[in-house]
């Protein structure tokens, strides 16, 4: 596995270029992007929502977050659905929120006890999952509202979302300014581009957080879909779900997803590892590790709606979360209770705890560098 963020940088530079340079040979594309007012926080700040729609993928984006709010897609019939769990309005989002489509940042998942040492000196962190530090804090950049910018490149739609993160914020070193791009393309793909400098050395793992339900969202659980990763190892945690420093083969074990089968096959086996998470909250290490550009690493299919989505990423893990600690105290936007089970996660990232595991792919960023990384959603049916 090539541990070097350089390669993820060049690669997904280079992976932007040829993408703007394709748009342009095209003159017409989806709808321009729609601003409309989705509330106010409890300070006055107005949080706006943008509506984008190309290729037959239809989306709602809030500036609170990077909130992926809703993401409809057509079944084998030509039905569009909305497949991401989250909420009507803007006091929920703030309450009570299991990181519903948010982006995550500065660190996504989880940094043992939320300290970590960076040329010699210690950091601590907001801790906020029991003694761990869980994406980026108690106010990481899932609850920052973000300056956001509409475009259209040739065939393509977006938004341009930026976030400065100043020196010291949840305990991270550097000022980190992010700024991270939703493209809706005219094939109907949501790619995300993610982009980040620093003033100071830091760590760095951005993500995003949409909760997956192929059938659509409030319509039960996901057990049926079928998964496939293409991962032969993946990373045991210890009882707070930090990676114990292991790469552990998936043969033989629940883990085992190189071929597709349905998520709720193995879920409820007795495996020490399943039990500790009550399903799957893990990460994959995948098989092709760094690469310069996004390569696919995972299918979900939901055998009754015939949808489809396709992960590509340059990035060295996925974080597959069953959605095991929705409990039924949470009213989606369809109206409906979420239950354990009802939407899922395929986070494209580095590894958790890489800051205090020498032998996992480095996630330290410094000035004059840029972090970049590239994954793709490509929907079908």
């Amino acid at each position: 596995m090539e541990l070097s963020r350089r390669t993820v940088i060049a690669g997904a530079a280079a992976g932007v270029t040829a993408a703007a340079v394709a748009g342009t040979a095209h003159a017409t594309g989806g709808r321009k992007p729609v601003k409309t007012l989705f509330g106010k926080l409890a300070d006055g700040t107005k949080v706006h929502s943008w509506s984008l729609e190309n290729g037959g993928t239809r989306m709602r984006v809030l500036s609170y977050g990077g909130i992926v709010q809703s993401l409809e897609v057509p079944d084998r019939r030509g039905r569009h659905a909305n497949v991401s769990l989250g909420f009507d309005d803007l006091a929920d989002y703030v309450a009570s929120s299991p990181y519903f489509g948010a982006l995550i940042g500065r660190y996504g998942n989880r940094i043992d006890k939320g300290r970590f040492t960076l040329d010699g000196t210690d950091h601590q962190l907001s801790v906020n999952d029991g003694e761990n530090s869980l994406h980026g804090g108690a106010r990481g950049f899932d609850k920052r509202v973000w300056d956001v910018e509409p475009f259209t490149a040739g065939p393509d739609v977006g938004l341009r979302l930026y976030h400065t993160s100043v020196d010291g914020e949840m305990g991270y070193p550097g000022t980190l300014r992010a700024t991270v791009t939703y493209t809706l393309t005219r094939d109907g793909d949501w790619r995300i581009d993610y982009e980040a400098t620093t003033d100071r050395a830091t760590v760095v793992n951005l993500t995003s957080h949409v909760y997956w339900n192929l059938a659509g969202e409030g319509s039960g659980g996901i057990e049926d879909h079928e998964l496939t990763i293409a991962a032969s190892r993946y990373t045991p945690t210890d009882a707070g779900l930090i990676p114990t420093g292991e790469l552990a083969p998936v043969a033989g074990t629940p883990f085992d997803f190189r071929r597709a089968k349905p998520i709720g096959r193995d879920i409820r086996a007795a495996h020490p590892q399943l039990i500790t998470a009550q399903g799957f909250d893990h990460n994959w290490v995948l098989d092709k590790g760094i690469t310069d550009r996004p390569e696919h690493v995972a299918t979900l299919r939901d055998p009754s709606s015939g949808r489809t989505l396709r992960i590509a990423t340059n990035e060295p893990g996925l974080q597959f979360y069953s959605g095991n600690f929705l409990d039924g105290t949470l009213t989606g936007t369809g109206g409906r209770v979420y239950r354990q089970g009802d939407g899922l996660c395929l986070e494209t990232q580095h590894f958790p705890d890489s800051p205090n595991q020498p032998s996992f792919p480095s996630t330290v960023l410094r000035p004059g560098e840029t972090y970049r990384t590239t994954t793709v959603h490509s929907f079908g049916s």
